[in-house]
């Protein structure tokens, strides 16, 4: 057995080269996943650290903890007002375009791979989800941006589609493990696994303002101790009352997104940071996990299945959901294509282990390699596709301010970007000579890359960005004051 300080060794080495390897990631348009994988499957029994690792079990238990807490931290950065026109659409993507994408990958499965009816569903299943954050990364990497209403609508579709795909490959594991069960068992199950999810997860939000914004700690580094107890529980709840656990956290993150309470923005710092660590955390454990030789032989079919999944499957399952709602073909192909394969699809790849499915370990191979195909051949593709749609628009980099502002109950008030067009009238005029509001103050003025401190003589430039401190009444007078262009005026 490893001594403990060379297991501390590896764990410090392994993490802090992850941390750095996001470099890469950035300025050659690689998603960070593939490079998680990659090193731990370096480090692997087959690779050049001989770590040997074969525990499932363990691997499984790890993949779980963190996906608990990377859903958590997306629901928390979800932008409500951005997503709400996209809200239908959304759901009918995570909940009827999964199903769609398991059943035809399911069919392809068993054609390709000679499964069961079964085990086909399950792999289909598995491979059903889909990660947005790998999608933004290659995006942001190339300075591109989506158009409306692309961005929240791939972003709420991956945040939410993670626990159909789980509620699908925990219910096929069900039926191939207990012969007694039918299909049609799932249709009631499913029903209460999302409503008693989304139900234990809108009250633990609850719970969870209740409780932080009454607790006055005299330490704010307890705050995400006491969040991360709080997201545990809201999963393990869920779980015992026979709902989705994964479902319950991403709603309780989604509404606490929206919610005020005491330290949130530390809080929400805090969750990021642990969320990329546990993503970190659970591809190296995969890639230990994974034996490269053994997906050798798998190449070819595999990429076959990827093919079809990527053209045929994911295609057809977006179209039909889409069909309803009015977004132009453009915009439905993009949807399309826009359907990496990231962590949910590996972690579900263990739950054959541990039920004791015959064909557990070729599944988790092929869905290993889809994941790696998917992210090679879709992610270094997204900006072409998005140029040739004639969808993509140029990366607006937000303003990072060396100030924060934490909104609390007895100040109502909050910090504001304003940007001066250049035609504005409120150019060449100092601060003094605007009309702001009494109780509106200009906090930083962003210029060139630089942050000036204003004062009453300060000349106000085209392309500035005021950093204003004001309510909503009171912002709103100041924009219309310094929005107002001078062709504009009579």
């Amino acid at each position: 057995m490893m001594p403990f300080e060379n297991v501390l060794l590896w764990v410090a080495v392994l993490i802090f080269v992850s941390a750095v390897s996001s470099k890469l990631s950035d300025r050659f348009a690689i998603p960070a996943l593939l490079l998680f994988l990659v090193i731990g499957m370096f480090v692997g029994s087959e690779g050049i650290g001989k770590i040997y690792f074969d525990n499932a079990q363990l691997a499984k238990s790890i993949g779980v903890v963190a996906l608990i807490f990377i859903i958590f931290s997306g629901g928390l950065d979800t932008n409500w007002k951005d997503t709400k026109p996209v809200l239908w659409p959304g759901v009918i993507l995570s909940t009827v375009g999964v199903l769609l994408t398991a059943i035809i990958t399911g069919f392809f499965a068993v054609y390709i791979f000679k499964f069961s009816l079964l085990e086909g569903m399950l792999l289909g299943s598995i491979v059903s989800s889909t990660d947005a954050a790998a999608v933004f990364s290659i995006l942001r990497s190339k300075q591109i941006a989506l158009k409306q209403p692309l961005k929240p609508l791939l972003e709420f579709e991956s945040g939410s589609n993670d626990p159909m795909a789980v509620f699908l490959t925990a219910g096929f594991l069900s039926i191939l493990t207990a012969k007694t069960m039918g299909v049609a068992a799932l249709i009631p199950r499913f029903f209460l696994d999302m409503s008693m999810g989304a139900v234990v997860g809108y009250l633990m939000a609850k719970v969870t303002v209740f409780s932080i914004s009454r607790m006055k700690l005299y330490y704010e580094g307890l705050y995400p101790a006491v969040m991360i107890s709080l997201v545990l529980l809201t999963y393990v709840m869920a779980v015992f009352l026979k709902g989705n656990g994964i479902l319950s956290v991403y709603i309780a993150g989604l509404m606490l997104g929206q919610a005020e309470f005491p330290n949130k923005k530390m809080i929400a710092k805090f969750h990021d940071g642990l969320a990329w660590l546990m993503q970190i955390t659970m591809f190296i454990t995969l890639g230990l996990l994974v034996f490269p030789s053994h997906i050798v032989p798998l190449i070819g079919p595999g990429l076959l299945l990827t093919f079809l999944l990527m053209v045929v499957a994911r295609p057809a399952s977006v179209l039909l959901c889409l069909l309803p709602f009015k977004m132009n073909m453009r915009k439905k192909a993009m949807v399309a294509w826009v359907g990496l394969r990231g962590s949910v699809p590996i972690i579900l790849a263990t739950f054959p282990f541990m039920a004791g499915i015959a064909q557990a370990g070729i599944i988790f191979n092929i869905v290993f390699f889809i994941v790696i195909a998917s992210v090679l051949i879709q992610g270094t593709s997204i900006p072409i596709v998005a140029k040739i749609l004639k969808l993509d628009l140029p990366w607006s980099n937000k303003t990072r301010y060396p100030i924060e502002f934490e909104k609390t109950e007895r100040i109502d008030a909050e910090l504001s970007d304003v940007i001066i067009p250049y035609n504005s009238i409120a150019v060449g005029k100092t601060i003094r000579d605007l009309n702001v509001p009494e109780k509106c103050l200009i906090m930083l003025i962003s210029r060139n890359d630089k942050f000036i401190i204003p004062a009453g003589p300060t000349i106000i430039e085209g392309g500035d960005v005021l950093l204003v401190l004001a309510n909503s009444e009171d912002l709103s007078v100041f924009q219309q004051t310094v929005l107002y262009l001078k062709e504009n005026k009579k």
